[in-house]
């Protein structure tokens, strides 16, 4: 099997979400446009048909007002399982896995890009390795938010 560390960023985590709500809060773009983006960052969802083949399309909008327009395709989608989407402009391949754990979700979120190289300017111009810290922590932000206004 291919060694894909040096190309790939990820992070793994346990939330303190049951699998529906996470599964929800991933494929409803009124969800996803509240936590999606790192910090400073508020989302546009234009298109989001979580299907395979489905487009993905959206604007994050900087702290600093610019715009960045971003577009995906959805590869393959299994139910509180798996999400796999391709992003064009930068290009690589995000790669989301769920595990239930009880009332916990265990989520494995991966960036897979096509060479080291390729990584390294991606987070060295945009941050991407924080950012994706910072978009798990919005993540468990807005979950909590969500299961206290359940609990209400």
């Amino acid at each position: 099997m291919e060694n894909t560390q040096n190309r790939e960023l990820r992070i793994v985590r346990t939330f303190r979400a049951p699998i529906g709500l996470m599964w929800d809060v991933w494929t409803n773009p009124d969800h996803i446009a509240n936590w999606w983006g790192p910090n400073g960052f508020t989302s546009t969802i234009h298109q989001m048909d979580v299907k395979e083949g489905g487009e993905w399309r959206l604007t994050l909008h900087g702290p600093d007002g610019t715009n960045y327009p971003n577009r995906s395709v959805f590869k393959e989608i299994v139910l509180h399982k798996k999400i796999v989407f391709e992003h064009f402009n930068p290009y690589f391949i995000t790669t989301v896995l769920f595990e239930s754990k009880g009332n916990e979700t265990l989520v494995d979120w991966s960036m897979q890009f096509e060479t080291a190289e390729m990584r390294e300017i991606v987070v060295k111009a945009h941050g991407a390795e924080e950012g994706q810290k910072q978009n798990a922590d919005r993540l468990g932000s807005y979950l909590a938010m969500q299961l206290q206004s359940e609990a209400r």
